[in-house]
């Protein structure tokens, strides 16, 4: 699919991930409406970039986990832009748990992510499906994580989370063909904000990876795009994790 005058929805688009992707989608000559629930301030940042190299955005403060925060958001981007043709569904959040400390994962904990990670994901592709369809095609991708795939991860819940992400792209795959194509980008460590305060372990992790690096926002971004791009596929997980999995 050309992305150029397209109109796509990032969730989580104001910061690391989103904001690449933000910057990469309007690259290429899509209108971008730039999600956000808390990071006001750099979601606004990220529009001001994007108008100040010629592109065309818009911030949206919603919830993903909040249905009707959801429809509104999009019908702002109806009103804003006329149509709605891409999603990326990037926002999640986790908890830092250690694995072994099971009392620790409460069913709040498990709420939370789920509500954000899985069911905010399936929200924004609702919301969005009527619209593509209305425009005769459309394209999703689902921002996973290789501790979907592993078991391994920041927190056990949060694992467990985005192998749920990794299910969904499967089933909306399924549900939303054959208009609308669902990915998933499946990253492993990215130098994002995530890290913060785990400097050291980002530098230790670096040189036992095939590639002796860790990602990039701009790395997943690229491949974000391209699985937007891509018409002859859908429901798969593409992986980018330096060789990380191997």
């Amino acid at each position: 699919m050309e992305l150029k005058h397209k109109t796509a929805l990032v969730t989580g688009g104001g910061t690391g991930i989103g904001r690449a992707t933000s910057l990469a989608l309007a690259g290429k000559g899509a209108a971008v409406a730039v999600n956000y629930s808390r990071s006001r301030q750099e979601a606004e940042e990220t529009v001001k970039l994007i108008q100040s190299l010629g592109g065309k955005a818009i911030a949206i403060r919603a919830d993903v986990s909040k249905e009707e925060e959801v429809k509104d958001m999009a019908e702002t981007i109806i009103q804003s832009f006329g149509t709605l043709d891409l999603l990326v569904n990037n926002a999640s959040i986790t908890r830092h748990i250690p694995f072994s400390d099971l009392d620790a994962a409460t069913g709040e904990v498990w709420d939370e992510l789920f509500d954000v990670n899985v069911k905010g994901m399936f929200y924004c592709a609702r919301a969005a499906a009527p619209l593509m369809n209305r425009q005769g095609q459309g394209a999703i991708v689902n921002v996973g994580s290789i501790a979907g795939s592993t078991g391994l991860g920041s927190s056990l819940p949060y694992a467990v989370s985005k192998a749920a992400v990794h299910g969904l792209t499967k089933s909306l795959a399924r549900a939303l063909a054959p208009r609308i194509r669902v990915n998933c980008v499946v990253p492993g460590a990215v130098a994002t904000r995530w890290w913060s305060g785990r400097e050291d372990q980002m530098l230790r992790l670096a040189p036992n990876l095939l590639l002796q690096r860790i990602s990039t926002p701009e790395d997943i971004a690229q491949l974000i795009c391209a699985s937007l791009e891509q018409e002859g596929m859908t429901g798969q997980m593409i992986t980018v994790d330096s060789g990380q999995t191997m």
